[in-house]
């Protein structure tokens, strides 16, 4: 999928830009006091969508009303691997068509599933069952990565032994900023998986100021809009923001703007 020349030409940006969202973890306390509002803002910052991580009690009817009426899409949902359990997986899959997602990540698994290489394994295994069940609906199964995923374990990167064996019907969401807490590159990991990366979390990573902004820190920017680009798989870049050196809803925005600025 990736080659030299496609990524040259995307670099030097002269191919389409993909839709930008933003992860609503980066403005959670906004959402809770006043979710329909703070759709309204982020649509008037110019994101094309956002990424849910919790519904705030609401029901999919109003958020997908919300979404509509605001001209957004809605670009993934963060969920707790217990939603796709057998007690729960058809309400889920229920919620999330009503919602118009077709992107259900797990943002974080419990020790019990990465404690070994074997669990690892089987964690993978569990991951295929799961995309394999959700496909005839039209969902999509992908994982996201904190810094523990780069530890290393029997002579291989936990991120890999996961990738390596689950099915490729799994995408990776990579968040660029956590790939680096782990002393990973996050370049690295878009060439080896491009065939998986189909959203990204687009977060800086500083080891001077934790609430830098992307252009701000180390990320290589252009290269990984490039990977992303060039490789004709990723549907989407998405923002996150955790830590902040002003108000959130002015965080997000100059992030869109700097985005923006990137020719993005």
């Amino acid at each position: 999928i990736y080659n030299q020349k496609d990524f040259n030409l995307f670099r030097e940006g002269i191919m389409s830009p993909i839709p930008v969202g933003v992860q609503l973890y980066s403005v959670r306390e906004d959402c809770a006091r006043d979710l329909p509002g703070t759709l309204k803002a982020i649509a008037q910052m110019g994101y094309d969508g956002v990424e849910f991580a919790g519904f705030y009690g609401h029901s999919a009817r109003e958020l997908r009303q919300w979404l509509d009426e605001n001209g957004l899409k809605c670009c993934g949902a963060h969920i707790p691997l217990s939603d796709l359990s057998d007690e729960t997986f058809h309400q889920t899959v229920e919620f999330h068509l009503e919602l118009g997602n077709p992107y259900l990540v797990i943002p974080w698994i419990s020790e019990e599933f990465r404690a070994s290489r074997t669990a690892w394994i089987k964690t993978a295994e569990w991951f295929s069952h799961l995309a394999e069940r959700l496909e005839p609906y039209g969902l999509r199964l992908g994982y996201h990565n904190h810094d523990f995923e780069f530890d290393w374990m029997d002579g291989e990167v936990q991120f890999d032994i996961f990738f390596s064996a689950v099915s490729p019907k799994v995408f990776m969401q990579l968040d660029t900023g956590n790939a680096m807490h782990g002393s990973a590159d996050p370049l690295e990991y878009l060439q080896r998986y491009s065939d998986k990366a189909v959203t990204i979390h687009l977060k800086e990573y500083s080891s001077k100021n934790p609430s830098a902004l992307p252009g701000e820190g180390e990320v290589p920017w252009q290269d990984v809009f490039a990977l992303c680009e060039c490789c004709e798989v990723t549907e989407w870049y998405i923002v996150e923001q955790e830590q902040y050196s002003m108000p959130p809803l002015e965080t997000i925005a100059r992030c869109r703007e700097i985005l923006r600025k990137m020719g993005r």
